[in-house]
């Protein structure tokens, strides 16, 4: 993975898979998540007070941002390494990395 380009595993059925978030990535999550902006997007992560629904979106972002062709709906049935808390720990560095360009 590379940190600065904002790259992040999450590892999945035992295999590690890159996510990254573009740009447009993150508009589209924004307006998905009725975020009022980036600070707001990722202040809702680092204090907790997500929803598995917001969980699901970003990680669809993250790993399609990566070339992964993969929806929301079939995010929301893959078998996350560490279950959800895994998944929302590789989320939140995921975050971390496409705003500090570093894991």
């Amino acid at each position: 993975m590379n940190g600065a380009r904002g790259e992040v595993a999450i590892s999945i059925g035992g295999a590690e898979r890159p996510m990254r978030l573009t740009l447009g990535g993150l508009a589209a999550l924004e307006a998905r998540l009725g975020a009022g902006g980036l600070v707001e997007l990722a202040e809702r992560f680092e204090s907790g007070g997500f929803r598995s629904g917001d969980l699901i979106a970003l990680l669809a972002a993250g790993l399609s941002g990566a070339g992964e062709t993969v929806g929301e709906d079939e995010v929301a049935t893959l078998a996350f390494d560490g279950g959800a808390m895994g998944a929302a720990e590789a989320a939140c560095r995921l975050l971390a990395a496409s705003f500090r360009g570093r894991a």
